[in-house]
């Protein structure tokens, strides 16, 4: 009896130590055995990964940190957050890596300054580099700054393979991600950045998928991602024969990563691509810009049925089937892509994809997208992204060149949803304006600007209560001379509150 007392009682702090709220009561007063529901709280301490931002001699790249206002951390805590230097990690040939120490890795750079340091919510924070070896950054903030906590890679590249805008979220850590886009083919040069934010080592396989199935190769099983360090791995090198219109699975088998693609064409340019969305049987795509002259699909099935998709494309008017692609049939381990062209016809639009056939098979998706005519050419990637769900944010916006897309991807749902402009890092006042989404159909905005600007702001979009599903992205545009430059980044939920179980007393646990 005393050992089972002893257990419960390590049982609750424990629960307690994860949740933050969890405790265990004096019997003062009646007793209610049963659990009641749950709740839903700020969560406590979010981590984040930047991976290298670019190699070039010409490029330009600017952090932006933010955290939304509103209820987070503990009473009178106003918490820390802020990004610090990774090791850079090498690969010794063998499917291996060590880090710059030659060992174990050393840890990130505590002795560097912290990168975008936040001082509080509400207020973006902004720093810049212009090195061709700026590193990997690994960070993480607590308290008041954790909930929601977002940091945006914007750079600039003025010319050479990958010229542009290359724009990208910083990511969570987590051990499996879907990358349906990437390329080993001769005009395409995609790196993927591994970056581990652990005291301990990562070890990791990357698994490529093309039109005809897996691709084999030894080199990408068991590779070790270093403590605190950063590993980039050209795809080409994970395969003999040249891929187009592939998907990367990247599964970290222990530890954790954190895992984006660079993708560099001869000549489009270059961009990040994001994971996508989890596998499901349906997918949503949103942003596609009006201007795009070519949009382009790679759906990846990774369950072991085929995959059958409605394809749909959400316009400012309502849901409408693109010509000659009714649906996309996607074969069990293999990709599949099609071309769509110019599709949205200057009018921006979201894809959404749905079962058809009765199909339940999962599926993972993303889009290029291209701009611009010629040697003046410029890409982006749009993955499939889940819903806003309580809140979604775009960090990096400038005076001009930010354009917001809502799709209400489920007809006869309409979402109401209200957009933040927060004040801006120099200064400025925020600003909210609410749209409505008819069902079926895509929204693209102006986004509001806070008034007297200085710098740059953060955009947060939060549904209303009983709205119907929204997804999101946001386009900064930002030209270099003729080069239509730009960057899509989708907006799903940010995760900045958590769901935790209603703890109650059951001593029926102490008996038998």
């Amino acid at each position: 009896m005393k050992r089972t007392i002893i257990s419960l009682i390590g049982a609750a702090v424990a629960l307690g130590a994860v949740t933050g709220v969890a405790a265990v009561a004096a019997p003062d007063g009646p007793r209610d055995t049963a659990a009641k529901g749950a709740s839903r709280l700020p969560v406590e301490r979010s981590a984040l990964l930047c991976p290298p931002p670019t190699s070039s001699e010409v490029g330009d790249t600017t952090y932006t940190a933010f955290t939304p206002k509103g209820q987070g951390g503990k009473a009178g805590s106003r918490g820390t957050a802020g990004l610090l230097p990774a090791q850079p990690g090498k690969q010794d040939g063998k499917g291996k890596s060590k880090g710059k120490d030659g060992g174990q890795g050393a840890a990130a750079q505590t002795d560097a300054k912290p990168v975008a340091p936040l001082k509080e919510p509400g207020t973006p924070v902004t720093a810049t580099t212009d090195r061709a070896d700026a590193p990997a950054l690994v960070g993480a903030a607590d308290g008041s700054l954790a909930p929601g906590w977002a940091v945006q890679q914007t750079t600039s590249v003025a010319a050479g393979n990958g010229r542009g805008l290359l724009g990208l979220s910083c990511t969570a850590p987590e051990t499996d991600f879907w990358f349906p886009g990437v390329s080993t083919g001769k005009d395409r040069q995609d790196y993927v950045h591994l970056t581990n934010p652990d005291n301990t080592p990562a070890v990791v396989d990357l698994d490529l998928r093309g039109k005809d199935g897996p691709l084999k190769s030894a080199s990408g099983e068991n590779i070790t991602v270093p403590p605190h360090a950063t590993l980039p791995v050209l795809l080409s090198t994970l395969t003999s024969a040249p891929a187009q219109d592939a998907a990367l699975h990247v599964v970290a088998r222990e530890g954790r990563v954190g895992a984006s693609v660079q993708a560099a064409d001869a000549k489009l340019g270059g961009d990040w691509l994001p994971a996508a969305a989890d596998p499901a049987p349906g997918a949503v795509l949103p942003g596609i810009p009006a201007d795009a002259t070519a949009v382009h699909l790679v759906a990846v099935a990774p369950g072991k049925e085929d995959a059958d998709l409605k394809v749909q494309l959400a316009t400012p008017n309502g849901l409408i089937t693109p010509a000659g692609l009714e649906t996309l049939h996607v074969k069990s381990g293999m990709t599949a892509s099609a071309d769509l062209k110019d599709l949205t016809k200057g009018e921006a639009g979201s894809l959404v994809l749905t079962p058809a056939n009765g199909s339940k098979a999962p599926v993972a998706a993303a889009l290029q997208v291209t701009r611009g005519k010629g040697d003046k050419q410029e890409m982006a990637f749009i993955p499939a992204t889940g819903p806003v769900g309580a809140r979604a944010t775009a960090a990096d916006n400038r005076e001009q060149g930010s354009t917001l897309s809502l799709v209400a991807p489920e007809k006869g749902k309409d979402a109401k949803v209200t957009v933040t402009a927060s004040a801006g890092s120099g200064g400025g006042t925020p600003v909210s304006k609410t749209y409505t989404v008819k069902g079926g159909s895509t929204l693209a905005v102006e986004p509001p600007r806070p008034q007297g600007l200085k710098g740059s702001y953060a955009l947060t979009v939060e549904p209303a209560a009983g709205s119907g599903p929204v997804h999101a992205a946001r386009t900064l545009a930002l030209p270099q001379g003729g080069l239509p430059a730009f960057t899509v980044q989708t907006l799903p939920d940010d995760r900045g509150t958590v769901v935790v179980p209603t703890t109650g007393e059951d001593l029926s646990l102490l008996t038998g």
